[in-house]
């Protein structure tokens, strides 16, 4: 027997096979039959966000903490444009979500008709989306559903749009009886694609000539599960690793292989690793511009690199390889090792290992000599690490804010994959308390903090009211310098001059009460562990800012560095 439903009632079925369990939004009255949908879905949750914005990138840190795809809903005209924000964090991380808008009746839309509110949000979306399309039948949704969850998890993953005009959500049709019943592996791959066979035996020979490998591994290595075949590769080859932001976790920041993270911003252990080595295997990583310098990608023309993503358009740019695998980081890591067996490594200079590590060593000192230093104000090494050694073992931590990221990177100990949170990508500023937030819904049993900057605070500080109303006790630990730090420093020492830059007067503990939160102000470093034992007792979200002193990171060469990249080239040739 035929059931009908409506698109509405169709879409959150379709939704439910793909085991999507959390919605994230912001209400509206065009949005009503979606969520009157959800709503009758017991084992979906709606979280209502106080901005459009938060909504992917709450989405986003579901699919980094848990592996599942999460919803963001919008209403149309200005929803959708607070939305496509929220949506460069997803693109820019290769992370997978279902977006989805309303919009006028599609007697009025695409193209629309000058009512209020009117936007063609598929070509606002499209620049931050895999893949975007109008609904424009209530009958077409089981195809196109199936469709957003193939585009969103194959190849280059990513978010995708779906704008549903406000009727078609509304619109009363006959499905077949079993429609609903379709298993995902009935329309869309979910095997791992493994690697031609001809290319890891090249792989495996170039390995046996390796003399000083660097293993690099990034957020492909997280999504495929693949993290315990990197250690045993590092162990084989004995071998340094270098880590991505997105990759943070695959070996702990304890390992004896480990030599730092997000290249410019772990210290001379990576930039000497690179400069020295002979074979780089490139695990799931996109080689952005935090692995660059003036000149570059650290993986120069020179190196030999055996490159491994599923992604096609991330082989051969920007780094050229000797060897590309288009597949699966665990499925390529497997057949490496079991063609290369035990003694992988053989040739692998003994001390080569060591050498990296000491260097390691010593970026560790000089940081550790910093957060000794005591002044009148905190000095944001010492509150880093002050934070590093309250935090329980099993919290999970976001890092928010630029320069205040990297001295949280450095101390803030690394024990496992899914712990530890950035937004390289699109280096969003405020995705930190969105991203705690989704954290703790996902998992209400551990601890979660974000660890960020005064500046990158004030985006979405709103949303304590969010994570109150929906009882979620995240621990937002503020850097607060009174500035937007970096700029500020620029605009002194690179053009004698401030504009806009101060940010002094304001007590965010004061507005985390506002919110119903608990708040405190932290002026010394040994105030700090205590703190954080008070707000987590709480059992509310809290907020604790702490006033610290902007000192440039050891890395800010390396930094600049990094921004110069073509620009010197374009100089020379301007000049000459």
């Amino acid at each position: 027997m035929p059931i009908q439903l409506t698109g509405a009632q169709a879409l959150v079925r379709l939704l439910r096979a793909e085991d999507v369990r959390e919605v994230y939004g912001l209400v509206g009255g065009k949005l009503g039959p979606i969520l009157h949908a959800v709503s009758q879905q017991p084992e979906m949750r709606f979280i209502g966000v106080r901005h459009e914005a938060v909504a992917p990138m709450m989405a986003a840190a579901c699919h980094l903490g848990t592996g599942r795809v999460a919803v963001a809903v919008a209403e149309m005209g200005p929803g959708g444009l607070n939305l496509a924000s929220g949506l460069g964090t997803a693109w820019g991380n290769n992370l997978p979500l279902i977006a989805i808008t309303t919009n006028q009746h599609r007697a009025a839309c695409y193209p629309h008709s000058g009512m209020f509110m009117d936007l063609d949000t598929v070509s606002v979306t499209r620049a931050v989306t895999q893949w975007n399309v109008v609904v424009q039948d209530a009958r077409r949704l089981p195809e196109l559903v199936r469709r957003a969850f193939r585009e969103a998890l194959s190849g280059r993953r990513g978010p995708v749009h779906l704008d549903i005009p406000n009727d078609v959500l509304v619109q009363a049709v006959e499905f077949a009886d079993d429609e609903f019943d379709l298993p995902p592996a009935r329309y869309r791959a979910m095997g791992r694609v493994r690697p031609d066979a001809d290319a890891v035996a090249d792989a495996i020979a170039l390995l046996r000539q390796a003399r000083r490998p660097v293993v690099v591994a990034g957020g492909g290595v997280v999504a495929s599960g693949a993290q315990d075949r990197v250690r045993e590769l590092a162990r084989r080859l004995r071998a340094p690793v270098v880590l991505t932001q997105m990759g943070l976790g695959v070996v702990p920041s304890h390992s004896p292989h480990f030599i730092g993270q997000a290249g410019i911003i772990s210290g001379e252990a990576v930039r000497s690793a690179f400069e020295q080595a002979d074979v780089i295997v490139s695990l799931g990583c996109r080689w952005s511009s935090w692995m660059w310098d003036e000149q570059g990608p650290f993986a120069r023309r020179g190196h030999r690199t055996i490159s491994i993503n599923t992604d096609p358009g991330a082989l051969g740019q920007p780094v050229v390889h000797e060897v590309a695998m288009q597949a699966d980081a665990r499925a390529a890591l497997d057949d490496l090792l079991a063609a290369g067996g035990e003694q992988l490594g053989a040739q692998v200079d003994g001390g080569w290992l060591q050498a990296a590590r000491s260097v390691r060593a010593a970026h560790e000192a000089k940081l550790a000599a910093m957060a000794a230093e005591r002044g009148e104000v905190m000095h944001p090494a010492a509150l880093a690490q002050a934070i590093a050694m309250a935090l329980p073992a099993d919290a999970l931590a976001v890092y928010d804010g630029a320069h205040t990221s990297f001295w949280s990177n450095d101390f803030t100990p690394v024990p496992d994959v899914r712990t530890r949170f950035h937004e390289p990508g699109m280096s969003h500023l405020g995705f930190g308390l969105p991203y705690a937030m989704a954290l703790q819904a996902a998992h209400p049993d551990r601890p979660v903090v974000q660890i960020t900057g005064d500046g990158s605070f004030g985006f979405t500080l709103a949303e304590l009211d969010t994570a109150r109303r929906y009882r979620l006790p995240v621990l937002s630990i503020v850097h607060n310098n009174a500035s937007w730090g970096v700029i500020q420093f620029g605009q002194r020492h690179g053009m004698d001059f401030e504009l806009g830059s101060r940010l002094d007067g304001t007590d965010y503990a004061a507005i985390a009460r506002g919110f119903g939160c608990h708040g405190e102000v932290v002026t010394e470093v040994e105030q700090v562990g205590p703190a954080i034992a008070r707000a987590l007792a709480s059992g509310l979200p809290a907020v604790l800012d702490c006033r610290t002193r902007f000192v440039p990171h050891p890395a800010m060469p390396m930094f600049g560095a990094m921004n110069r990249f073509g620009f010197d080239a374009l100089t020379r040739v301007r000049s000459s």
